[in-house]
């Protein structure tokens, strides 16, 4: 998959005290059969994560797999961080310090993927209803991939200098991880990064590949919540009644024309209304509905346009549906857009190209999604946010020819085509990582 630039290194594992020892020459590229050599036990920690999900900040045996194998490799291990997080580090001399992130949490999904080491769990959520739960993000290959570049770099640690940051983070999904993370000191109590990476993988890149963008990358976030009011009664007597439920319709059709009519079209805006809660049965008119609303864009001035709209239009169709009382508008939870630092992510995007050749990476357009993520670049620590593809190639060849469409992250049939984009992971982040921790 990409041309060795070094000889095949020896394994050398030691102890976290080889600072003083003499490093020998630099390992720039993990070679093949490196790889090779720890896959077998990454693909099994891979099935293993991927039948075990947890809900954010739920993650307790997520965290404690990961940090016992790299506690096992001479990291400093630390959990409980930011609630369920962990941060392990290994000093290895003077050099600068990099931190790689991945995310400890699952979806609230019911999996219908069919694989053998397929999800069959059931937990309670943070509302105490009971739901099925899913790796449908990836987000367990990031952390086989992440466990695997901890394994390469403490096993080549003679070849390099510098501090290596391990970060589980829980609760990316709907944010509030790295949050959690940041407010219980990860840039006080733990060597505060000079750069930091990481990286997911892409329901429409074919497996293999990486795909990096310097600047902005992914959008800001915000969870808004709208309660509306009604006066509740009897399903056949309408009349006697103010129905939340149809005052909700209203709203949701409404909001529609924000995008579409209010903002500019140069200006990349969403707002989704993922969710409508109301009632407890067909013949009664309850007295609330509570819809749950995604907003995304990356200009401020946009957001808040976006946010105040929402609200004035919740509001007006509540007045018009003779209301008792205002509906309750609020964000509550938000995320920055996240910016890859240009300078580096193209000494990365370098790196990446030279090992596994120009038409294995690439620079796919920027999104609508968001990651948290941001929340450590927005704390003054330059970033770098890779993709990873994921997808059989003939898988996606079949689809633009008309056939079965490509399963989404977040949908129950999504799987990653695990060995190559595994593979690549592991090579992709440690390459990164190297790069990164050669120097300033």
């Amino acid at each position: 998959m990409h041309t060795t630039r070094i000889l095949a290194l020896a394994i050398v594992i030691t102890s976290a005290g080889l600072s003083a020892q003499t490093v020998g020459a630099p390992w720039t590229t993990p070679t093949q059969t490196e790889v090779d050599a720890i896959y077998p036990d990454i693909e099994a920690l891979y099935m293993d994560l991927h039948r075990n999900p947890e809900l954010a900040f739920q993650e307790t045996r997520t965290a404690a797999v990961l940090a016992a194998r790299v506690k096992a490799l001479g990291f400093e291990v630390a959990t409980a961080v930011g609630r369920t997080g962990i941060v392990a580090v290994l000093r290895n001399g003077a050099g600068p310090t990099v931190m790689l992130r991945t995310e400890l949490d699952a979806l609230p999904v019911e999996e219908k993927t069919g694989l053998p080491f397929a999800s069959s769990l059931v937990a309670k959520n943070a509302a105490g209803q009971m739901v099925p739960v899913m790796h449908a993000c990836g987000h367990d290959l990031h952390m086989a991939a992440w466990a695997g570049t901890a394994r390469l770099m403490a096993q080549h640690r003679d070849r390099w200098r510098g501090t290596l940051v391990m970060v589980g983070q829980p609760a990316e999904e709907g944010g509030g991880g790295a949050s959690a993370m940041l407010n219980d000191g990860l840039f006080t109590r733990f060597p505060r990064p000079d750069f930091a990476l990481s990286l997911h993988d892409d329901d429409t890149m074919p497996a293999g590949t990486i795909g990096y963008h310097p600047g902005f990358f992914r959008a800001m976030s915000d969870s808004v919540t709208i309660t509306v009011y009604g006066r509740g009664g009897h399903a056949a007597m309408p009349h006697n009644t103010i129905d939340p439920v149809v005052l909700a319709a209203r709203i949701v059709l409404s909001l529609q024309t924000i995008v579409a009519r209010e903002n500019n079209p140069l200006d990349p805006a969403v707002i989704t209304v993922g969710s409508i809660h109301g009632g407890t049965k067909s013949n009664i008119i309850p007295n609330e509905v509570k819809l749950q609303l995604t907003v995304r864009s990356y200009k401020p001035e946009v957001r808040e346009h976006l946010i105040a709209a929402i609200e004035r239009i919740a509001k007006a169709e509540s007045a018009a549906a003779l209301a008792p009382k205002e509906p309750l508008v609020k964000v509550v939870e938000s995320t920055k857009a996240t910016y890859n630092d240009p300078a580096l992510t193209e000494r990365v995007g370098k790196v990446l190209r030279a090992a596994l050749g120009d038409d294995n990476v690439l620079q796919p357009a920027p999104e609508m999604g968001a990651e948290d993520f941001s929340e450590f670049v927005g704390a003054g620590v330059p970033g770098v946010y890779l993709w990873v593809g994921a997808v059989a190639p003939a898988r996606i060849e079949a689809a633009k020819a008309g056939g079965p469409p490509l399963p989404t992250t977040h949908s129950s049939l999504f799987a990653p085509d695990r060995e190559p984009t595994l593979r690549t992971a592991v090579l992709a982040e440690t390459l990164a990582a190297l790069e990164l921790i050669g120097g300033k």
